[in-house]
């Protein structure tokens, strides 16, 4: 495919496909011909139009070196018969998160389908707990919205090659965590003394009076160290900070905590 040029000289896209995929313009971008582009496929499913054909465009101009198709559905895509032809799916979840039931269902689904081809997740999150669910669902990259057309092409050139794309700056949290996971209480690493108290008794489902009570602090107090350790997990609720916490550290249970944080 030869590419054309527009009014300030930028590469334009060629948005015909051939007759073995031929389906709406609007849902095919080309790369640029290479001797293996005719059945290399790279799939986007995104609910959001302007968001997948903006990114498609922006893979195929940045040298992807693939067909681009971006579908609206992982329904729409099971009805096309294309799978043979598909190297990679990128699902976009934008802002809803990986825990959200319908969001891991829609990850593993997709994920057991094309096993063993790579799907990589595309969301507005780099936030760790994330990450780690979406590789316990399968995936096989998990790429922020917040790093470049460049990277994004790397890291699903990563996941065809079968490596596992993760950003960088989750690297450097795990590495915070294992860290301070040399002590009998890794939550030291990310919550003072009397915090992870606190955590500890949010996680057993104790209620503020309880907490209050069990650790001698005022009801008032309890409810700071709630919204300072909400604010630490980026969490919005006492389920979130509970779930966040067992999915960073699964079977934790502290040593060396007061007994009283543990009665009741």
């Amino acid at each position: 495919m030869s590419m054309g040029t527009v009014a300030n000289g930028n590469p334009a896209i060629n948005l015909s496909s051939p007759a073995h995929l031929r389906t709406d313009p609007s849902l095919v971008a080309e790369g640029r011909d290479t001797a293996d582009n005719q059945d290399r496929t790279l799939l986007i499913i995104d609910s959001r139009a302007l968001d997948r054909e903006c990114f498609a465009q922006g893979l195929v101009v940045g040298g992807i070196g693939m067909k681009v198709v971006h579908l609206g559905s992982i329904d729409e895509f099971n009805s096309r018969d294309r799978m043979s032809c598909v190297a990679a799916v990128v699902l976009n979840i934008g802002g809803r998160k990986v825990g959200e039931p319908a969001v891991t269902e829609e990850i593993r689904r997709l994920c057991a389908d094309l096993r063993p081809k790579p799907v990589i997740l595309l969301a507005d999150t780099d936030e760790l707990p994330q990450i780690l669910q979406a590789l316990e669902c399968g995936v096989r990259g998990f790429i922020p919205t917040s790093v470049g057309i460049d990277v994004c092409i790397e890291a699903i050139g990563l996941a065809i090659a079968g490596g596992v794309f993760v950003p960088a700056s989750s690297v450097y949290a795990m590495r915070r965590l294992v860290e301070s996971a040399g002590d009998a209480r890794p939550l030291d690493g990310m919550f003072t003394p009397r915090q992870a108290e606190v955590v500890d008794a949010l996680r057993r489902g104790k209620a503020n009076k309880i907490i209050a009570y069990e650790l001698n602090l005022r009801e008032s107090t309890v409810k700071v160290h709630i919204r300072n350790i909400m604010r630490k997990l980026k969490a919005t609720n006492r389920t979130e900070v509970a779930f966040k916490i067992n999915e960073l550290f699964p079977g934790y249970s502290p040593e060396g905590v007061p007994q009283s944080a543990h009665m009741g």
